[in-house]
């Protein structure tokens, strides 16, 4: 069989999961918890606003992996927000953290959960190594990629962000990081020739300091990414 073959499947990053067991429980009315299990690790995803939402925030943690995100509990704050705007948003938990090619298959499989019931726009955010991860997964998800977000990035894995074309992209770094100096943020949008960076004053690689800007930023931006999702 050849790669011209009309009959030959398409593997797909749901497909290379080799999902064994998925369960889910509503944790609120808003916000589904749900786990895929591989044979790989495991795969948690907290899911928040409309299950069949047509724009979707992916989030995603660093070399540590977690779910809350820097700024104490960003990600969860974000997510309720929205939710209630009719935007979806999935906490992506990888099964081997700081696995670059892992993680982001990870982070385009939930997306693709998400669009096998509606999703078809994405915004992606990572932080610290998630940052890496957020690009590359933007790229894998090509034209349906609505916009990148990273938080405090490293550099190494962004070697291909010139890939992410027009796809926005956001950059924020703590002029105050103790692990990864604001450069590296400067480095990735050379990389892409193009983007914003943006320094917060202050502010530590959990970005703790900016906690309010971030929330009040990224609660503009993305759904700006997203300009009918009050229509759909």
């Amino acid at each position: 069989m050849n790669d011209a073959d009309p009959d030959r499947k398409v593997r797909t990053p749901l497909d290379s999961l080799q999902v064994l067991a998925v369960q889910e429980k509503d944790v609120t009315p808003a916000l589904v918890h749900v786990e895929m299990f591989t044979l790989t690790g495991l795969v948690t995803m907290l899911w928040h606003g409309p299950r069949g939402a047509h724009d979707v925030v992916l989030m995603c943690g660093g070399a540590m992996g977690g779910l809350l995100g820097p700024a104490d509990g960003l990600f969860h704050d974000l997510g309720v927000t929205f939710g209630e705007a009719g935007i979806g948003t999935i906490r992506v938990g990888y099964r081997r953290p700081n696995d670059l090619e892992r993680c982001v298959i990870d982070v385009v499989a939930a997306a693709e959960v998400a669009g096998r019931l509606g999703a078809d726009r994405f915004v992606v955010v990572g932080h610290s190594f998630g940052g890496a991860v957020a690009i590359n997964a933007a790229i894998a998800l090509g034209e349906h990629a609505a916009g990148i977000v990273t938080l405090s990035t490293q550099s190494a894995g962004c070697e291909r962000a010139d890939l992410v074309g027009d796809t926005p992209l956001l950059l924020l770094h703590g002029d105050a990081d103790e692990l990864l100096p604001p450069m590296t943020s400067e480095m990735v949008r050379m990389i892409a020739s193009g983007g914003e960076v943006v320094i917060l004053p202050g502010a530590g690689h959990l970005l703790r300091e900016a906690g309010d800007e971030l929330r009040t930023r990224l609660g503009a931006w993305i759904p700006d990414r997203f300009p009918d999702a009050s229509e759909t």
